[in-house]
């Protein structure tokens, strides 16, 4: 049974007339009952009466229109949402991003402006360190991730980078740095215990940290790492030491850390970048890519 035959049969069973249906399909009339009459053969069940001025469906006929109408209905919904995801306006995408990269502005701003003009299409959203992060993609359980740390350039993926944004000193709330003032520079922090995050977690950050603080002619101490960078704040506000962290984490207000402005001299900075498969096949994701580098180049 082909879903021509139950359009047919649908069109004859509501104008009950098979010359109106033929004229409503678009078709001559004696091919329209020829097929009518093929399908009451293959079903082995008559499925119209014949009138002096129309047809009227039996007993079977009746039985077989409201199936035949659920299933052209089911027939079309299917063809509107292959239409929908292969424009993009439907689907999934998983997200990943990392910890510090969640506190920008710029990724809420990012997915909310898609959701907007995409709302068919649903996120699934996980975070977790840039190496993991990078292997999900690569599996295929995520579809793209926002990164602090670079990941050199890789064959299978792309690097995109949005933005740059400062790194502020973050202090226990009663260290003696911790009061409003000029710009920090670096070399004050040189007798600190220093709280980083853990390289295999964040190796460009960590990195850059201790090249900053190379430049600025000493090596830091560093008193504790941990596993994500909203831990490091936890501890600092416990008293174990200080850190830097991205500006954007300021905005978290963490009872117990303060933050201080670095000058320009220290020359560090966090990457914002979304990292994403080459080739992508998935209109929606593509879609979401295309925003992204538009909002970043329109800042």
């Amino acid at each position: 049974m082909e879903l021509r035959h139950l359009r047919y049969f649908v069109a004859v069973a509501e104008e009950g007339h098979v010359t109106r249906a033929a004229e409503r399909l678009g078709i001559q009339q004696p091919p329209l009952s020829q097929q009518i009459q093929a399908l009451e053969r293959e079903l082995d069940a008559q499925l119209f009466r014949r009138k002096p001025r129309g047809v009227e469906l039996t007993p079977a006929g009746h039985a077989l229109f409201d199936a035949a109408k659920a299933i052209l209905a089911r027939a079309q919904e299917a063809v509107a949402a292959t239409r929908r995801a292969a424009r993009g306006e439907a689907g999934r995408i998983g997200l990943g991003f990392t910890s510090s990269a969640s506190f920008h502005p710029f990724v809420p701003r990012a997915i909310r402006a898609f959701r907007a003009t995409h709302p068919l299409v649903t996120f699934t959203l996980e975070e977790s360190g840039t190496v993991e992060l990078v292997e999900a993609l690569r599996a295929e359980a995520i579809d793209a991730a926002f990164v602090r740390s670079p990941i050199g350039a890789p064959a299978d993926l792309t690097v995109h980078p949005i933005l740059d944004e400062p790194m502020v000193v973050a202090l226990p709330s009663g260290h003696e740095l911790a009061g409003p003032g000029d710009p920090l520079a670096l070399a004050a922090l040189a007798g600190e215990t220093f709280i980083l995050y853990r390289r295999p977690v964040g190796p460009g950050l960590h990195d850059s940290i201790i090249a900053a603080c190379d430049r600025a002619g000493f090596s830091p101490a560093i008193g504790q790492e941990a596993p994500r960078m909203l831990s490091t704040l936890s501890l600092v506000a416990a008293g174990f030491g200080v850190s830097l962290v991205p500006a954007s984490m300021a905005r978290l207000e963490a009872e117990g850390v303060a933050y201080r402005r670095l000058d320009a001299a220290a020359q560090l900075t966090a990457p914002l970048n979304l990292a994403y498969r080459r080739g992508e096949s998935s209109a929606a994701v593509r879609g979401f890519i295309a925003l992204v580098q538009q909002s970043a180049r329109t800042g």
